[in-house]
């Protein structure tokens, strides 16, 4: 028997998490390794399962302790460094075509949203395929794609401002010097990104900026409003 793919999963869902172990537990093919809530855990998470894919959402808490999106478009390019045959493969909510434009164009191997449930049960020859090389994208995301050379506003932004925006949702508090550590770049170059990003979004300051790209989905929107019961 060859060996099994082995899958890492990170997601805050915990209905989710259960819905790919019921797909997923008796494949001969596939093997979930590991699952976890908060995007400060995959670092050690990778370091001690040794993954061929990783599932993804987008949305998911920096930490236990900061409820802020984790910065994917930062994470997936330093995973890629360090693990150069692994398979991303994100599982979103989120349609947004500059933000899939962006996860895609930052090295992911495929974007599939939550509520495409026609690939969602082909979960299992999805993994196998991307492990091997493959890519595969939900009809609305490889829409998104095929459209990419249309102008809108914000898709001018390069993948290092993206990056860089997204560390900023991510880590509101941090300062250029924390996060040019992040990025290990310099301090000044951190500053250029940041003011060019400024210049292009037609804002002033870092908060605008990121709420800014939140609004064109250039980086992690906002959650959508969950209707309180009665109204």
């Amino acid at each position: 028997m060859p060996e099994k793919i082995r899958v890492t999963i990170l997601d805050d869902h915990q209905t989710i998490l259960d819905g790919y172990h019921l797909r997923l537990d008796r494949s001969p093919r596939v093997e979930i390794t590991a699952t976890i809530h908060y995007g400060d855990q995959l670092e050690a998470t990778l370091k001690k399962y040794p993954t061929d894919v990783l599932l993804l959402d987008v949305g998911v808490p920096a930490s236990a302790e900061n409820p802020n999106p984790y910065p994917i478009l930062h994470i997936i390019p330093s995973l890629l460094q360090v693990y150069p045959d692994l398979a991303i493969l994100v599982i979103s909510m989120y349609a947004e075509r500059n933000l899939i434009r962006a996860i895609m164009e930052v090295g992911a191997s495929g974007y599939i949203l939550k509520e495409d449930q026609a690939i969602l049960q082909d979960l299992e020859n999805v993994i196998v395929s991307v492990s091997n090389g493959g890519i595969h994208l939900s009809r609305p995301a490889k829409e998104a794609l095929l459209r990419s050379g249309e102008a809108e506003p914000g898709s001018v932004l390069a993948r290092r401002q993206l990056e860089v925006l997204s560390l900023c949702l991510s880590y509101p508090e941090s300062s250029t010097a924390e996060l040019a550590r992040k990025m290990s770049i310099s301090n000044s170059t951190v500053r250029n990104l940041l003011s060019s990003a400024y210049i292009k979004l037609g804002v002033h300051n870092r908060i605008a900026a990121m709420s800014k790209a939140r609004q064109l989905g250039l980086i992690s929107p906002e959650p959508p409003t969950i209707p309180t019961a009665g109204r």
